[in-house]
């Protein structure tokens, strides 16, 4: 593995985090995380279906395209708990992803315009190249967890609210969204943390997410030429002259 260039998955990891954040966009945007399907038994009427979202709510007839009613203030008078939680949580996981793939960037631009040599006055910094991509895992972990855990719950919340009124609640395609992009923030962090291990066992402290020491001079001292290690001629020797 390539640990001293960007590598392939590195890149796989960023584009995979801008995949699966954009499917959190998708899925906080989408007004379709709950059904709920009113039937009638009148023949000149049409079935209805209320599609919930997490702001807004649209009912629909049966064959029909446009939304009869569309509440655009859902959001302040949502009674549904899980739905409550998902406003909080997938903007705060989105928020972490893109903190998340502003630290895997940074990594790589360190990473693509690095010197050959280390500079030694920037040895102190906390974080270096690795240490962002290690970083940036373990918030793309915590992202990931933050949006999946509500969106699981969504799921059994159904359940409850059958239970409780009737069996007319089931769940919407984006609640899969979600849960696809949360899984997608998992694969993120496994790829990162794959790259990480395979290059954390390389003897240069480049290459560890934290310095355990500054470095001294000698370590990245250039060598001599063959003529000086040869010749005595250009080392500086002080010469005492004694006049008489």
């Amino acid at each position: 593995m390539g640990c001293r260039d960007v590598h392939a998955a590195t890149v796989l990891s960023f584009l995979c985090g801008i995949a699966s954040v954009a499917g959190l966009f998708a899925g906080t945007l989408l007004p379709n995380w709950r059904k709920l399907r009113l039937i009638t038994f009148n023949r000149n009427e049409k079935n209805l279906t209320i599609y919930t979202g997490l702001w807004v709510k649209c009912a629909r007839y049966d064959g029909s395209s446009d939304c009869l009613m569309y509440d655009r203030t859902w959001y302040l008078s949502v009674d549904q708990l899980d739905l409550r939680v998902l406003q909080f949580a997938l903007p705060l996981s989105i928020l972490i992803a893109m903190g998340a793939l502003l630290l895997c960037l940074i990594g790589m631009c360190n990473t693509a315009f690095r010197s050959s040599v280390p500079n030694i006055k920037l040895a102190k910094c906390l974080v270096n190249s690795a240490g962002c991509h290690l970083v940036a895992g373990l918030l793309f972990f915590l992202a990931g967890t933050v949006s999946l855990s509500p969106s699981i719950w969504a799921i059994f919340y159904n359940t409850h609210l059958n239970k409780k009124f009737e069996p007319v609640f089931t769940f919407d395609y984006a609640v899969f969204v979600t849960i696809a992009s949360s899984g997608g923030l998992f694969m993120t962090a496994l790829l990162l943390f794959i790259w990480y291990c395979a290059c954390k066992s390389l003897p240069s402290p480049f290459w560890q997410p934290l310095y355990s020491h500054v470095p001294g001079v000698h370590t990245y001292s250039q060598p001599y030429s063959s003529r000086s290690r040869l010749s005595a001629i250009e080392i500086d020797i002080p010469v005492v002259s004694h006049s008489t």
